[in-house]
């Protein structure tokens, strides 16, 4: 499984950056940004509780003592980052936005030095720098003309901020012994009752329930970009430390500019291309990190 850990992470970055498809979708029905978080979170409950319920309904139950992880990945998280990072969409823009939510795996980082005294190598954080900047090129902010908001600037980072904390209280919950579905499913249960106060209810319903196909079409939201995403994430953490996983799912950028480009028809400049190269460097350097090290973990086993 450990062999498998960065394809997992890497795998639910590229879901993860499918979710355009899905956003374009609902946004031509009308929903609003918040609405369109409420069908994913609703979708993925439905998914997950179902799956888990003829699966393994043991994975249904949770100590009372640690529902703060998952009011932490779920409202911290999910809700909050959701919020913030829509707000800054629009006081800044699209681009903005996603370079300022791609300041996560720095608080990731940061933040898994001092609760899980992860180390601060040099080759992580280079990767971490090369991500940043190439997640700058890739959204196309390098040469905009556009005048920047700071409170829209500070929302924005709060958004990476609670992009971030899924990875911290994902942890404290692994660290406890739950299993990864576990975790997804009540991190969206709580993600649920927390946005549906935000959104227009009754319109996500009249919207997602319209036809079979639009059935079909909030189903697939929940397990691709979130159920199966998720699940991928939570579970190569197990095998990785925070700060490598949150490096290597940056391919979510580069991933949904790709779908843009194959789906779309968007062009790339020369400053995306290069860009997406910077990310895709950053996460060979992670990979090369974690084969030195068990290259390393062999040689002491053989010597003993």
């Amino acid at each position: 499984m450990k062999k498998l850990a960065s394809g997992m992470v890497i795998l639910a970055g590229i879901l993860w950056g499918s979710m355009g498809i899905f956003v374009r979708k609902f946004e031509k029905c009308g929903l609003e940004s918040l609405d369109i978080v409420a069908v994913r979170a609703i979708a993925t409950t439905c998914i997950l509780f179902f799956f888990l319920l003829f699966y393994n309904r043991s994975l249904l139950k949770i100590k009372f003592k640690d529902l703060w992880c998952f009011l932490g990945t779920g409202l911290l998280s999910i809700v909050f980052f959701n919020y913030c990072y829509f707000r800054a969409i629009t006081m800044t823009s699209l681009s903005v936005a996603a370079v300022l939510l791609y300041t996560a795996p720095a608080f990731v980082m940061v933040l898994s030095y001092f609760l899980f005294h992860e180390k601060f190598t040099g080759r992580k954080s280079i990767a971490l720098v090369l991500t940043f900047v190439g997640c700058v090129f890739v959204t196309g902010i390098i040469g905009s003309s556009q005048a920047l908001s700071g409170k829209g600037i500070l929302i924005g980072i709060g958004a990476g901020f609670g992009y971030a904390l899924y990875s911290i209280f994902g942890r404290f919950a692994l660290e406890k012994g739950y299993d990864s579905f576990t975790i997804s499913f009540y991190t969206f249960f709580v993600a649920a009752i927390g946005v549906i106060p935000l959104c227009n209810f009754e319109k996500v319903l009249k919207v997602s329930c319209a036809s079979i196909k639009m059935m079909g079409w909030s189903l697939l939201f929940g397990f691709l970009s979130t159920v199966l995403a998720f699940c991928l994430y939570t579970a190569g953490l197990k095998n990785m430390d925070n700060g490598k996983a949150s490096i290597l799912a940056s391919v979510e950028p580069v991933a949904a500019t790709l779908i843009g480009v194959i789906l779309y028809k968007e062009t790339l400049s020369a400053g995306e291309i290069f860009g997406v190269i910077l990310v895709m460097v950053a996460i060979v350097m992670c990979n090369l990190t974690n084969k030195e090290k068990n290259n390393r973990t062999k040689m002491t086993n053989a010597g003993t």
